[in-house]
């Protein structure tokens, strides 16, 4: 990879209500897909600096990160995605930003294929971050 060569990264959170189901954003932007909380790094910011920001943009919280499970490639975007477990505080409520027109909880059954696997590994946590390439 050359120096000026265009590359992502971006942090990810984790987040589950009593069920065990994962919340997930559908964005307002490009094709409205439903995602995992977080965004892409900006220049000078660390992955903990990027997630805790991204979080408080698009949820209005300040999310506790409990941990790091994983880190993925995606060779489609030439991104590497930081996973995070995370939860809510208490009593806060999501105040979603413009980025985003609902949130949900989902089952893991509900997820993508790739969504699943980073939900997986993250849940099923034994201290080893994990990687892999989709």
């Amino acid at each position: 990879m050359a120096y000026n060569d265009f590359f992502r990264l971006s942090s990810h959170a984790i987040i589950t209500n009593h069920e065990d189901k994962i919340l997930l954003l559908k964005a307002t932007y490009c094709d409205k897909q439903w995602g995992l909380p977080g965004g892409a790094l900006e220049p000078e910011e660390t992955i903990h600096e990027a997630l805790l920001r991204e979080c408080r943009e698009e949820l209005g919280i300040t999310v506790n990160v409990l941990y790091m499970s994983g880190i993925y490639f995606h060779k489609a975007y030439n991104s590497h995605t930081c996973i995070f477990k995370c939860e809510m505080p208490q009593d806060s409520q999501i105040i979603l930003s413009e980025e985003h027109s609902e949130f949900r909880f989902f089952s893991l059954d509900e997820l993508t294929p790739i969504q699943r696997h980073r939900v997986i590994d993250c849940l099923q946590f034994d201290g080893m971050v994990k990687s892999a390439k989709f």
